[in-house]
């Protein structure tokens, strides 16, 4: 057998587009068709550098603050959400509001007010920064303090130790998320847990996909973009669970060939936020270079759909299904 036929990819299934992701593009494309260019977005619609130039080509205008938006247009809220100041803020310039938030941060949101109503203290764990978590903190600010990881824990301080709650962004590494609420319940042994999981169906999906392939790869390419939270968690899981190396690109052209030198079998896998043409183009540049067989290792089934926002579905008369 020559060198060249043991060469093979693992390819990740469930891998890209996750449904909230999926609604999120859509709703910026039928808006582009149903009311025409321009249409504004606050943020990048979801993190990823393809689909956000795609979208500006088509005429979506991506701002940073809602300020920047002309008084009377269509502004599309991101899949990441948003405080209920930037609500405001849209009222104040008489603003057409598309709401995109992902139906699970909307999720972590109604679960921070109901928990700030009940006077806890909330330990939001993620990443400081992060439009997720602005959006977040921005429902009940006087109540939630912000926990970057196991390490943050030491520091956190509360009213009253018995009063207390953890919720999480949604697109972190679960293995961290654990072992930051295992520290956070040696502190708080009364600590309140959200009445489901916090951190997405896909992010656990996806994650749990690349274990399995890690433990049977030298190598791992991850697709997505390097603000992409849940991009990031996977190549940090990758190389946690087997894998020498793991590398996050937003293109086939961005592996570099050095990567290959004495690897037989690579991982492949994609963020939430890509889609999976980009994921194509890595199988056909491996293809090229002697990596022609590809063996698709499924963890989860994913099924998962949203329903376009209520505001487009009633321009549109679509009945949410």
């Amino acid at each position: 057998m020559t060198a060249n036929s043991q060469r093979r990819v693992l390819l990740a299934k469930p891998r890209g587009y996750c449904a909230g992701v999926d609604r999120a593009v859509q709703t910026v494309e039928i808006a582009l068709e149903k009311y025409g260019a321009p249409i504004y977005v606050r943020k990048q619609i979801v993190h990823n550098v393809h689909v956000v130039k795609t979208l500006q080509e088509r005429g979506a205008i991506f701002v940073d603050e809602t300020e920047e938006v002309p008084e009377g247009a269509i502004v599309v809220f991101s899949a990441h959400g948003v405080a209920p100041a930037v609500h405001e803020e849209a009222d104040g310039l008489n603003l057409r509001t598309i709401d995109a938030t992902c139906p699970l941060v909307t999720k972590v949101h109604k679960e921070a007010v109901r928990f700030a109503a009940q006077d806890y203290d909330i330990l939001l764990i993620g990443h400081e920064g992060h439009e997720e978590v602005i959006g977040t903190t921005g429902e009940a600010p006087d109540h939630i303090h912000l926990v970057d990881g196991p390490d943050d824990v030491a520091g956190v301080q509360v009213r009253d130790p018995e009063k207390v709650a953890w919720l999480s962004q949604t697109t972190l590494s679960v293995d961290e998320t654990i072992a930051t609420v295992e520290k956070l319940r040696e502190r708080f042994p009364q600590l309140m847990d959200p009445p489901s999981d916090d951190i997405c169906y896909a992010t656990q999906n996806r994650q749990t996909a690349v274990k399995e392939m890690a433990a049977r790869a030298q190598l791992v390419i991850v697709v997505g973009s390097t603000n992409s939270s849940n991009s990031v968690r996977l190549v940090e899981v990758a190389k946690d669970h087997g894998a020498d190396d793991a590398y996050l690109v937003d293109y086939a052209e961005h592996i570099d060939p050095a990567w290959l030198e004495g690897v037989t079998t690579v991982g492949v896998t994609s963020g939430a936020s890509v889609p999976d043409e980009l994921v194509q183009e890595v199988l056909a540049w491996l293809a090229e270079r002697g990596f022609g067989e590809v063996e698709e290792i499924e963890s989860v089934p994913e099924h998962m759909r949203f329903a376009l926002p209520k505001d487009l579905r009633k321009d549109l008369r679509i009945t949410p299904v």
